[in-house]
């Protein structure tokens, strides 16, 4: 292929693949970005995110950082391999070194790097502070960069582009090129219909998971994968190829393909990420008006997901949240509702269950063996307040109140797929590793690309995850290829 036009490339322009990109720069590298968006349009789901960070200060991950992330690291994982895991990276056999786990090498990496991580961004401009979320309830603190992600993304843009990193907009990776011993050479790419390959000395795939490919979606996910739908316009670019080119050179696969980061929205919105997180304080019914879950098990910023996820398993994959005019005790209960459309309103529980498509007869059966089951005490909307059902299936735990005053109120909310768990398995390094653990010469994964989660998200940390690891992955390049021009 001839001498390399490039240090690096990299795959994707969200918060992972910037950060890979201006590090790399900062360091010398001759650096390109290959981003199927139009420029403007750029950056992923980092774009519409309000980039919610799981820190107590700009130097400090929070409390319950590391053994949050390590409560959902698989599936049941094998004793032996866990405690061959609390030794020595070094020694690890073949087999952990592949295996399909969020390790402790990766979760330790990422707590260490994500001060130190922050702090170059700040000095790349972006600022940060502790500001109002969309959580009423909380159990951990938010650090958010002010702007949120687009602040992330049009830094950095302007950083990568004053250090002489390259942008190829429109053009999308497809696979990667090889050099006969199996290293990295290059990045074949598509852009205008035109197929060509960019020869580069390493890659950073940072190009998202498959949550815009209904293909790999109904594949991993089941056929219900119908009823989600990205979370914001980013979404839609990341159709999983980055996943798909490394696995098809023997990249062993890490995080749980079979589910995604679950958020609950309204689908007549057409704003980015339409949340709404006001259900704690209502009723949740599906279709036939029966209610399925338990609305306020804790603090809503950390059961979303797990409420979201029954919701999911409805018919459609809808539900409809109900309330009444009692909302009004919340404070400043419009914050937890992202979406631009109003409530669906009626004077009658007949009347709102009519606008809603719900047999009138079904829902006033459940509102009242609802209410019924209410019992009185203290109502504290900011805090949990065991205000409990008694002799209610399912129960609810908190802020359980009769649903008796009019006018009634309805949201529809679905779940939206912020993004797939699937990805690459990557070392501490961001090195993407083969189906025996060994390194990839000159692969990197990063962001979404790259699988951590299972079962569940570890709220606050897909952003700080792919600056971390895309500044690693860039850090790890240059050391190997001796920049410093």
């Amino acid at each position: 292929m001839g001498k390399a036009a490039y240090d690096l490339i990299v795959a994707g322009s969200g918060v992972a693949g910037l950060s890979a990109a201006v590090s790399a720069a900062e360091r010398g590298g001759r650096v390109a970005v290959v981003e199927r968006a139009p420029e403007g349009e750029h950056g992923g789901n980092t774009r519409y995110t309000e980039a919610y960070l799981r820190m107590k200060s700009l130097d400090a991950v929070s409390d319950d950082f590391e053994e949050r992330l390590s409560e959902n690291a698989g599936g049941y994982i094998d004793p032996a391999f866990l405690k061959e895991a609390g030794k020595d990276y070094e020694s690890w056999s073949s087999l952990l070194r592949a295996l399909s786990l969020n390790d402790p090498e990766i979760i330790s990496a990422f707590s260490e790097a994500a001060g130190p991580t922050l702090r170059w961004l700040e000095a790349a401009g972006v600022r940060f502070d502790f500001l109002p979320t969309a959580f009423l309830t909380t159990t951990a603190p938010r650090l958010l960069p002010i702007g949120g992600g687009l602040a992330i993304v049009e830094t950095l843009t302007r950083k990568a582009k004053a250090l002489g990193v390259s942008f190829l907009f429109e053009t999308t990776a497809q696979a990667l090129a090889l050099n006969a011993e199996g290293a990295i050479a290059g990045l074949v790419v598509r852009a205008k219909g035109q197929r060509r390959t960019l020869a580069a000395r390493s890659v950073v795939l940072a190009c998202g998971g498959f949550e815009g490919n209904a293909e790999m979606l109904a594949q991993y996910l089941g056929p219900s994968a119908l009823n989600l739908r990205p979370v914001a316009r980013g979404g839609y670019y990341n159709k999983g190829e980055g996943v798909r080119m490394a696995l098809e050179i023997g990249a062993a696969p890490n995080g749980d393909f079979g589910s995604y980061h679950a958020e609950p929205i309204d689908p007549r919105s057409d704003v980015a990420e339409p949340a709404v997180f006001t259900f704690p304080y209502g009723i949740l019914v599906n279709e036939d008006g029966e209610r399925f879950v338990d609305e306020a098990p804790g603090a809503v910023d950390a059961t979303y997901e797990s409420v979201t996820r029954k919701i999911y398993a409805q018919r459609d994959g809808l539900a409809w949240l109900i309330l009444d005019a009692k909302i009004e005790d919340v404070p400043n209960w419009r914050k937890s509702v992202r979406s631009n459309q109003p409530p669906i309103v009626g004077e009658t529980l007949s009347e709102l269950a009519a606008r809603i498509g719900v047999e009138a007869s079904a829902l006033e059966r459940t509102v009242k063996a609802y209410s019924a089951a209410c019992r009185k005490g203290p109502f504290r909307p900011l805090e949990c307040d065991g205000l409990k059902t008694e002799g209610l299936e399912p129960r609810k735990s908190n802020w359980a109140r009769p649903i008796d005053a009019p006018a009634y109120r309805a949201f529809p909310i679905i779940s939206a797929n912020v993004f797939t768990f699937g990805g690459l398995k990557i070392n501490r390094r961001a090195q993407v590793v083969d189906a025996d653990g060994d390194p990839i010469p000159g692969l990197y994964a990063a962001g979404e690309t790259a699988g951590m989660y299972y079962r569940t998200y570890t709220g606050s940390t897909s952003v700080l995850r792919g600056a971390v690891f895309g500044r690693l992955a860039a850090i790890d390049t240059a050391e190997r290829q001796g920049w410093r021009r």
